[in-house]
């Protein structure tokens, strides 16, 4: 994770970006003479605002972060209000959790709302804030937004030179099997009863196991993903926790050590994302201790108890998955294999129609869908290939069907860059073997075992050697489309994904 390739070093850009505007907000607080707890709110309301806000566009991503108070101030009240107010207290934050992830059906921006809305109800419970310093909160919210904003869309514009991959579209479904709905009730009894069970281990510290059963929830579509990233938000925990031991308490709130310490964990959270889990959550829990430092709480007992509410929410949002509304990591992983089959085909298909001649033909649009839904492919197939995953057989398989597919991705850019090559000929070959990839791919997604007609591998074509580089691309599209009916037609009984 450390050596993963960074394309244009934009992981490091937006790291670094995270740690300025975050840096701003808690300077503009602390100029302002906002307390410690304003301060750390606002710098957490910056973390989430440059962390969440996930728009196609740099338009879309301003009116989402001007959009942020508006789920953030009314969550901030409600939880000021309830603080000593046990019961409803709780009803409410399970009400937002639901709210939270039923909200995700609006895409990238119902998405970082809901996450801000039920963090802001968590950092009110982190900070034991009171309805007296809501005022303050607010400006601090407010003026963290504001600081956030004026870095990423001003200061270091990165999204307008370089646009942000667009997220495939979800998996239909309706009603109860339509995937936010579902995940929505999902997360709503995990949290629930890491609450209760939470509570039952501290009476003050109960959110930290909420908020893990939450955060497990979040970018996951299969029970397998989610059983997954809750064992990796466990580990991050524990080495997290080692490290607050190490260093966090060591420190012990000393002002300037932790300020610089805090942001290497932003810039950590923002880098490792998109490669460890474990790694970000690491960041994440040593953050926390340092911030416990800077409050004057913290001590070896109250890590060892975040430790122990990890492990509750983990646990909960395990349970969740298996016995509410359960879906199977076999019918997400076919799903999401199947359409980046059809997305194959649709680049040939553009292709194909772009060297014999269409001016409108334009392969280039599907082959970036594809790079998008293949990363999608391999969240789902994650637990699969797990190190420790006990099925060999099914690993076996997994990491064959990712291998070929990436194939498939890379004889698509080839053809892509053939097709986009004015002097391209065509060859009247073109049209046979772009029949074979559009039969491969409707047997592959039908789920047939054999074609009808002339089969893939024993139609005459020129050899790679001798054929035109689009002719060649595609006999190698070819090829591994062929290959992979083997792992994808496996016997029903030994499916090459863990089922019901």
């Amino acid at each position: 994770m450390f050596v993963a390739p960074d394309p244009g070093r934009l992981r490091l850009r937006n790291a670094a970006r995270a740690v300025i505007g975050v840096s701003a907000a808690v300077a503009l607080a602390e100029l302002c003479g906002l307390s410690l707890t304003a301060s750390i709110t606002g710098g957490l309301a910056a973390l989430l605002a440059l962390f969440t806000v996930t728009d196609p566009t740099v338009r879309r991503q301003a009116v989402t972060t001007a959009l942020l108070p508006a789920a953030g101030f009314p969550v901030l009240a409600l939880a000021t209000a309830l603080h000593g107010v046990t019961p409803l207290r709780d009803a409410a934050f399970v009400l937002v959790v639901f709210c939270g992830v039923y909200a995700r059906r609006w895409g990238p921006r119902g998405h970082a709302l809901g996450i801000f809305a039920f963090m802001n109800f968590f950092i009110t419970q982190f900070l034991h804030a009171l309805p007296a310093q809501l005022p303050e909160l607010y400006a601090a919210v407010g003026l963290a937004l504001a600081a956030s904003a004026a870095v990423r869309f001003l200061l270091w514009p990165i999204e307008r030179r370089t646009p942000p991959p667009v997220a495939p579209a979800p998996l239909p479904g309706r009603g109860l099997a339509r995937h936010t709905t579902r995940q929505a009730f999902q997360a709503t009894a995990a949290c629930a009863v890491a609450l209760a069970v939470g509570q039952a281990l501290s009476e003050d510290r109960w959110y930290w196991a909420v908020g893990t059963a939450w955060w497990i929830f979040v970018n996951t579509a299969s029970r397998g993903e989610t059983l997954v990233r809750g064992f990796r938000r466990v580990l991050g925990t524990v080495v997290g926790v080692a490290a607050g031991v190490l260093i966090a308490i060591p420190l012990d709130g000393a002002p300037l050590p932790t300020a610089l310490l805090v942001a290497a964990c932003v810039f950590g959270i923002f880098y490792t994302a998109a490669v460890s889990y474990s790694w970000m959550i690491l960041a994440v829990t040593l953050m926390a201790g340092l911030l416990y430092g800077l409050l004057g709480v913290l001590d070896p007992g109250l890590l060892v108890l975040r430790l122990e509410e990890t492990a509750v929410g983990a646990a909960c949002a395990a349970l969740a998955v298996v016995l509410v509304l359960p879906v199977t990591t076999h019918a997400t992983n076919d799903a999401w294999i199947q359409r980046a089959l059809h997305c194959v085909h649709a680049a040939t298909a553009q292709a194909a129609a772009r060297l014999a001649g269409s001016p409108t033909a334009d392969p280039a649009p599907h082959a970036a869908e594809l790079e998008t839904l293949l990363a999608r492919v391999r969240m789902a197939l994650a637990p699969l290939v797990h190190p420790l995953s006990p099925f060999r057989a099914r690993k076996a398989r997994a990491g064959q069907v990712i291998a070929l597919l990436d194939d498939c991705a890379r004889e698509v850019r080839g053809l892509v860059t053939v097709a986009a090559d004015p002097d391209a000929g065509h060859d009247a070959r073109l049209a046979a073997a772009c029949w074979r990839v559009e039969a491969a791919v409707q047997a592959l997604t039908a789920g047939e075992r054999e074609l009808e007609g002339p089969s893939p591998a024993g139609t005459t074509a020129a050899p790679a050697g001798t054929a035109e580089p689009a002719l060649a691309h595609l006999q190698g599209l070819e090829r591994a489309l062929t290959e992979l009916a083997t792992p994808l037609g496996s016997d029903p009984k030994a499916p090459f994904v863990i089922s019901a």
